[in-house]
């Protein structure tokens, strides 16, 4: 497959491109190697929380609580703006009990694809370079999520 050779070619041009170009190809890869390592240096901490926090949520046992005709998609909506992990996981159990061209199937298919993980995105990027004032980013994500579920809500109905 051509996919194969797509990303040794990009070495090859790299390296010709620095060969006439004149520059230490070997210094410059060691150079971004050490600040690779520093953005995963900081990057850790943040991550170790967010695993840490979605894995005491999902434990103590608050999202058997729900009930009602949605029991099934609400944890996933809860989860969703703080780990994908977790809602791909509610969505394998969805799949399983409903089936996967099911309601409850696609609704939960489209609430994956509409949202996002925001809560995460922000805790990893705004951490890893140190941003303690978010502003107004996570309401305008969360916003964001909650748009994507009413329309997933919303297509569900009409469509499927």
């Amino acid at each position: 497959m051509l996919s194969n050779y797509i990303i040794p070619v990009i070495v090859i041009i790299i390296v010709f491109y620095g060969f006439f170009k004149k520059i230490d190809i070997y210094d410059s890869f060691l150079e971004g190697s050490v600040d690779g390592l520093k953005t995963v240096v900081s990057i850790v901490p943040v991550i170790l929380a967010m695993i840490l926090a979605v894995n005491i949520f999902v434990q103590s046992g608050i999202l058997n609580l729900i009930g009602g005709t949605f029991k099934d998609i609400v944890p996933m909506i809860i989860l969703r703006p703080i780990s994908g992990n977790a809602t791909l996981a509610y969505l394998s159990n969805i799949y399983q009990k409903y089936g996967v061209d099911s309601y409850f199937g696609n609704l939960a298919s489209v609430i994956q694809g509409a949202t996002d993980t925001t809560i995460y995105v922000l805790a990893l990027y705004f951490g890893s370079i140190g941003i303690k004032k978010t502003r107004y980013a996570l309401v305008g994500g969360l916003f964001a999520d909650i748009c994507g579920i009413m329309a997933a809500i919303i297509i569900s109905k009409i469509f499927l």
